[in-house]
């Protein structure tokens, strides 16, 4: 991996992480695109979501910091038990959820079943309900959704929105609960990771420190930009252009597997 791949992937992961079309999915693509395949790349991919954890404390910081000053109290609850459900599917189906990542059989399936739910969001009338009116089941069923997007290509993002859409929360509301969500969810896959690379005694070599950083910085920017274009303009229109886009490239992957091979 060379700079230029380095900079193309981090932009990669930083935009799709918070847009609804799955940065696992794309990052598979891309990695694909560019003619690389190794286990390094696994500890280079665990590392970008560093930087899109440091584009949520960015752009959430408000609503972070209100968290902070009340850490006992029903935000804090809400987030706790929004996870809960992934860490409960993770447990339960680890080495089905690792055979996935690895073998990508059913990654064009993931990402139209992304598009379905995105299509979804069409049909719904939107709510009114703020993030203060977010209850215990509104949660508990957004986590429902985001335990199935451990699969690789289905949007952690545009299952938590679909759900939170659907139990009537505003759109920009149920962005920035999301977006909160994706901070245990980011830590948990990166603890999880550097877990499997320690034990896999994979290392980092010295003269590729300065590539990784330049990759969080990359992710980092373009999570930022993205969070920021969700918050003002992805409306239903977007979310219906982020399914069919989506539907699409799944098409795509399914008869790339099938009959061309030139990616997959």
């Amino acid at each position: 991996m060379n700079w230029w791949q380095a900079i193309i992937l981090g932009i990669v992961q930083g935009a799709t992480e918070f847009l609804p079309i799955s940065s696992s999915g794309h990052l598979v693509i891309f990695e694909r695109i560019l003619g690389l395949k190794n286990e390094e790349l696994l500890t280079y991919f665990s590392f970008l979501h560093v930087g899109t954890l440091f584009a949520v404390f960015i752009v959430m910081w408000k609503e972070i910091k209100s968290i902070l000053k009340n850490i006992l109290g029903k935000m804090t609850w809400l987030l706790i038990l929004a996870t809960i459900p992934a860490v409960i599917f993770t447990l339960l189906f680890g080495d089905f959820i690792d055979s996935a990542f690895k073998n990508n059989v059913t990654l064009g399936y993931e990402f139209i079943i992304t598009g379905v739910l995105l299509l979804s969001i069409r049909f719904i009338r939107e709510g009114e309900k703020k993030m203060t009116d977010i209850t215990a089941a509104d949660a508990l069923l957004t986590g429902v959704g985001q335990s199935i997007a451990i699969m690789p290509a289905i949007s952690r993002s545009g299952t938590c929105l679909t759900v939170l859409m659907f139990r009537k929360l505003k759109r920009e509301e149920a962005v920035k609960f999301a977006f909160l969500m994706s901070i245990p969810a980011i830590l948990g896959s990166f603890a999880k990771d550097m877990l499997d690379i320690f034990q896999g005694d994979t290392l980092i070599t010295t003269g590729a420190i300065p590539m990784y950083a330049i990759g969080i910085l990359a992710a980092a920017i373009a999570g930022i930009l993205s969070m920021k274009f969700m918050l003002k303009f992805l409306d239903k229109r977007g979310f219906v252009i982020c399914g069919v886009y989506v539907i699409l490239l799944g098409l795509f992957v399914i008869f790339d597997q099938q009959i061309s091979h030139i990616l997959m």
